[in-house]
């Protein structure tokens, strides 16, 4: 897709972040904007800021977990545009405790899993045959992370991986069935987004972080917080997303983590036990 002059564009968690750069980058390269997203104060101010620079712009909020929630964007999106052109699957949560995997409670997978993977899977069936239908192609944007490239992650990461395979069997049954359907996984490494606050949008109240924190712990925590604040614009992010739309790449990796997935991959092939390398910023050093 060249060019998103008067093209639709969906983005679920469009209210901040990286959803709201890649929103940014769509209009301005002509697009009408559908953001949607289950923070109502900042979806206002978001579409808000939007019309002000002269994009033509909705908001829908929207719990991406819930199936029912998507049938009703899909929805109000048609009614408001008729169309819909791109579909970014960007709504995403943190997660997780510092326990082992097989100790995490069945609550923290439900949030997880359902925001982050459910909340693609809700996406693509609702969205994509409308794009099909429509006879004029799209493009699905789905937001994995460097940690489905990567080694380890817990229950995030978990999620993050299988956005990744999903959007590769997406695009391998597309290219398959020769359909006007263009797909990207963006795997985004430090970016400049609230995700370490994603508590605030649990569906009970905020969990406190427990004060048994080995200190090890603790400093990975406070490290991995310094490096979210220091990332890369969201804006860049959305630029990095409207470029590969126009030029149809599936893969948008927004860093170098070349040594993380190279190791990784070196471990699968060569039959070895998984390894553990640290993502830049988390020298050992650092986590003294």
């Amino acid at each position: 897709m060249k060019d998103l002059r008067d093209r639709v564009a969906v983005v679920t968690g469009g209210a901040s972040g990286i959803g709201l750069g890649m929103a940014r980058a769509f209009a301005g390269a002509g697009a009408r904007i559908a953001l949607a997203d289950i923070e109502p104060e900042p979806l206002e101010a978001a579409v808000r800021e939007l019309r002000e620079a002269g994009a033509e712009a909705v908001g829908v909020r929207c719990d991406v977990s819930d199936a029912s929630s998507l049938d009703a964007l899909r929805d109000e999106i048609l009614s408001a545009f008729g169309a819909v052109h791109v579909l970014c699957n960007n709504a995403g949560v943190g997660g997780g405790s510092p326990a082992p995997i097989w100790e995490q409670p069945q609550d923290e997978w439900d949030w997880v899993m359902g925001v982050n993977l459910n909340g693609v899977i809700h996406g693509i069936q609702r969205f994509v045959p409308v794009m099909l239908a429509q006879g004029d192609g799209g493009h699905v944007v789905n937001t994995a992370s460097m940690a489905g490239l990567v080694t380890g992650g817990g229950i995030y990461g978990v999620t993050k991986h299988a956005v990744v395979a999903l959007s590769e069997a997406m695009y391998r049954d597309a290219q398959m069935r020769q359909l006007p359907l263009g797909v990207s996984v963006l795997c985004p490494g430090w970016v400049n987004t609230r995700i370490h606050e994603a508590e605030r949008n649990r569906p009970e109240a905020p969990r406190e972080t427990p004060e048994s924190l080995s200190p090890l712990v603790q400093r990975m925590r406070e490290l991995a917080v310094q490096q979210i604040q220091s990332g890369m614009s969201p804006d860049e992010v959305g630029r990095q997303v409207l470029d590969a739309i126009r030029e149809e790449r599936f893969y948008v990796l927004t860093h170098a983590w070349d040594e993380m997935i190279r190791a990784r991959m070196q471990d699968i092939l060569e039959r070895r036990n998984p390894g553990m390398v640290l993502p830049p910023g988390f020298a050992p050093g650092n986590a003294d």
